[in-house]
């Protein structure tokens, strides 16, 4: 069963946030053992140039909008649904700005999660900017020169979408590294 948000939410509380279906079956058979999802997330701009960005109810940081990509989900549609769901506003993928794998996490109950986020820069085509769901506390448009304060990945991410650089930004470690010899 979900996750049941914490819809008491006050400033500096930890909020859970809902649990896909699919994870909660799959950690009926794995447990707390390490679980690689894939994330769908955009960098949404406006006609103005701003960018959206959401206040997470379970870390209380900012952050992009996004989230788990259901099975058999296009990435750039989980993106749009992500974004919709969690800000109310309707965006179209743009391109894809950078494919990353951030650091594990263990979270409090003891589940060990790897992701692999597809970041997309996105144009906001419709809806209002609020808090949607249970996911978001704040939820608003800044100005790329008045961001509140972004950890380092989100923040890597906005300047790769703002960059002008049409590629999308990866790692590669090399190929002594990854084959060896």
């Amino acid at each position: 069963m979900p996750t049941e948000p914490d819809r008491s939410h006050r400033p500096g509380s930890v909020a859970a946030v809902p649990t896909p279906d699919f994870v909660t079956r799959l950690r009926a058979h794995i447990g707390h053992d390490l679980l690689w999802l894939s994330t769908a997330a955009g960098v949404v701009l406006d006609a103005d140039g701003r960018v959206l960005l959401e206040r997470r109810s379970d870390t209380g940081g900012w952050a992009l909008p996004g989230g788990i990509i259901d099975p058999g989900e296009e990435p750039a549609d989980a993106a749009v649904r992500e974004i919709f769901e969690e800000t109310g506003v309707i965006a179209v993928p743009e391109r894809l700005v950078a494919v990353t794998v951030p650091p594990s996490i263990t979270y409090g109950n003891g589940d060990q999660v790897q992701y692999l986020d597809l970041v997309f820069r996105c144009r906001a085509v419709g809806g209002e900017a609020r808090v949607n769901d249970t996911e978001s506390v704040e939820v608003g448009w800044f100005a790329l020169g008045a961001l509140p304060r972004l950890s380092a990945l989100p923040l890597s991410l906005l300047e790769q979408a703002t960059s002008g650089v049409p590629e999308a930004a990866f790692v590669f470690s090399g190929v002594t590294r990854v084959l060896g010899g």
